[in-house]
């Protein structure tokens, strides 16, 4: 378990666009050993899945990244979206790896695919131990299929119209991304040209249910403006000290305050790929419920610095989910240890597993069984 080290990053004051508020990050010293390119996927002919010749799959893959450990330029990444004629459902064989090594100093990857790759694959072949509770389905091909649903960011009401608006900072390699002042996400590259670069790739991201919801609902949310006592500045150089004073505030304010719990949280952190002295990693929430929860993947260097982020915020019913697989895990899939580990009756626990939409892994008869228990104790 570990924390996101942002050192050398600073943040900037926020820019606000009606309920969208995008904070900038600065580096003190911009990296110049590992840079962000574009590749379009599906111009170079390589299919993601096999199938057979009879069958067709769709698929969009919003736009992804190739990193570089080198000092060659950067670019925005495409889109590539086609539509054969859907096919019923058909065995998938995947050949291509969500990171991919391309050659000694290039690596390919699919920004959020990675962390919600992760996410999907939480305990994902099911009970460890076979108690006599869980169904054959669950024993033999335990959580799968598994999905996710999300929104691009071209759906989030007011973004395309903030990213087009805001000033991009000399030395901007990043930028916090609220929406109704709830972090959306963190996007963090190596270089402020890389940032100029894929600014816009912001749009093809994708959002949870949450902040789309928020976008949608949310009145605009107020500007933070700088209030200086004009008391104490008599001079330009008071202004200029009380200006570097107000910057050192928000910045505290920030990290502090409005980005505490992506910033101050410990992750279960999975290394994907090694790239020289760059390190390609998944992160994962300890899933707590009612809280602010965030998955993502971040390249970090020898010393554990933040080269490269991106993160997506859960919503509550995914944290609930996460959560109680990770208690099921905890306490070897038994029902009735989850159960007690959580203060509440077995019947109460097989509801919460039922209401996240893992009824299907459980025998009937221990389902029905457990439902009656449930229907009695709510009785009068």
């Amino acid at each position: 378990m570990a924390t996101l080290d942002f050192t050398g990053l600073t943040a900037l004051p926020a820019q606000v666009w009606g309920g969208v508020r995008l904070v900038p990050l600065v580096r003190d010293r911009p990296i110049t050993d590992l840079r962000l390119h574009a590749r379009l996927y599906g111009d170079d002919g390589e299919s993601v899945v096999a199938l057979p010749a009879s069958a067709a799959y769709t698929a969009y893959i919003p736009h992804g990244f190739v990193a570089t450990w080198s000092d060659a330029p950067a670019a925005t990444y495409g889109t590539h979206l086609t539509s054969p004629t859907p096919a019923s459902t058909v065995r998938l064989h995947f050949h291509r790896r969500m990171a991919r090594r391309e050659d000694r100093n290039r690596l390919r990857f699919l920004p959020l695919h990675l962390a919600m790759e992760g996410y999907l694959a939480l305990h994902f072949n099911g009970p460890t131990v076979l108690w006599d509770e869980w169904s054959q389905r669950a024993i033999r091909r335990g959580l799968s299929p598994r999905s996710e649903q999300a929104y691009a960011g071209a759906q989030v009401e007011g973004l395309a119209d903030a990213l087009k608006l805001f000033e991009i900072h000399p030395g901007q390699c990043g930028v916090m991304l609220y929406v109704a002042d709830a972090l959306a996400a963190a996007f963090v590259v190596p270089h402020p040209d890389d940032y100029r670069a894929l600014h816009a790739t912001l749009l093809l991201d994708m959002y949870g249910e949450l902040i789309h919801h928020y976008a949608l609902l949310s009145a605009p949310v107020p500007a933070f403006h700088a209030r200086l006592n004009e008391t104490y500045v008599e001079s330009l150089d008071d202004l200029r000290a009380a200006a570097s004073r107000q910057s050192a505030e928000w910045t505290s304010f920030h990290s502090n305050t409005m980005a505490t719990a992506l910033l101050h949280t410990n992750y279960d952190i999975r290394r994907v790929h090694q790239a020289g002295r760059y390190t390609l990693s998944r992160f994962l929430p300890g899933f707590r419920p009612k809280e602010e929860n965030h998955i993502g993947e971040v390249i970090t260097d020898q010393r554990g610095r933040t080269a490269y982020l991106k993160t997506f915020r859960l919503s509550e019913s995914q944290i609930r989910r996460g959560h109680l697989l990770n208690t099921l895990a905890a306490h070897d899939w038994h029902l009735g240890a989850a159960a007690e580990s959580l203060g509440i009756a077995p019947a109460a626990f097989t509801q919460r597993l039922e209401a996240a939409g893992f009824a299907y892994l459980l025998r009937e008869d221990v389902l029905a069984r457990h439902r009656a228990e449930s229907r009695r104790s709510t009785t009068p």
